[in-house]
């Protein structure tokens, strides 16, 4: 791999999704992005299309605060262009675009267009397992009639380890969250519409940036 910037020294390319290629913060991203692309496959089917994905700076820049504290990337201070330069593609590491192909990166105001190409979503559907919690989640919140109740037992259903609480700030109702499961660290925040229950999921640095 061809070295473009200095922040290549500091960032431990080895290993892969499963090991320790996930401290990483381009696995980080590449977690994320396949997560997102799952979730969209369990509501809208698959399709081998080029999908498109939206991330604000604040997110990205989360995701690449594992460098170290001798690293300027590790203060979460990164302009719109740095990020730019770590996500080009000659930074891009090999097992990334290996996976989910040769993503192009745009930006604007500080709001990054992530465009995997049709190989990346075929490469989610084809090689990452079915994601049977998001598939019964949106399964759930999508029949009528159903209850924050039935989606708390949907948790329980994955794990006894989990956490709820109310939310007050007049977007959502409550949030729930797996705890100790280092496959989903999201906060599931739900907001009963009276017709019908939906939600969001946000990662833990998002959730507490929002100030929910």
């Amino acid at each position: 791999m061809t070295k473009t910037s200095d922040f290549d020294d500091k960032v431990n390319y080895s290993g892969d999704f499963k090991g320790n290629y996930s401290s990483t913060g381009y696995s980080r991203l590449a977690k994320s992005l396949i997560d997102i692309v799952k979730e969209q496959q369990a509501k809208l089917g698959y399709r081998k299309e080029i999908v498109r994905l939206y991330y604000p700076l604040s997110t990205l820049s989360h995701f690449f605060e594992c460098a170290g504290t001798d690293n300027k990337i590790a203060t979460g201070v990164i302009s719109e262009q740095q990020m730019l330069e770590i996500l080009a593609p000659d930074n891009l590491p090999k097992q990334l675009t290996d996976t989910i192909g040769e993503i192009k990166v745009t930006a604007r105001n500080e709001r990054f267009c992530i465009e995997i190409p049709p190989e990346g979503s075929e490469y989610v559907h084809e090689n990452t397992a079915d994601n049977e919690f998001i598939s019964g989640l949106i399964e759930l919140v999508g029949t009528h009639g159903c209850t924050m109740e039935q989606i708390t037992e949907l948790f329980y259903k994955y794990s006894d380890d989990i956490e709820k609480k109310d939310m007050q700030n007049g977007e959502f109702d409550c949030y729930i969250r797996f705890l100790n499961n280092p496959d989903d660290i999201y906060y599931y925040c739900f907001h009963d519409e009276g017709c019908h229950i939906i939600y969001h999921r946000f990662l833990p640095q998002d959730y507490a940036d929002f100030g929910f």
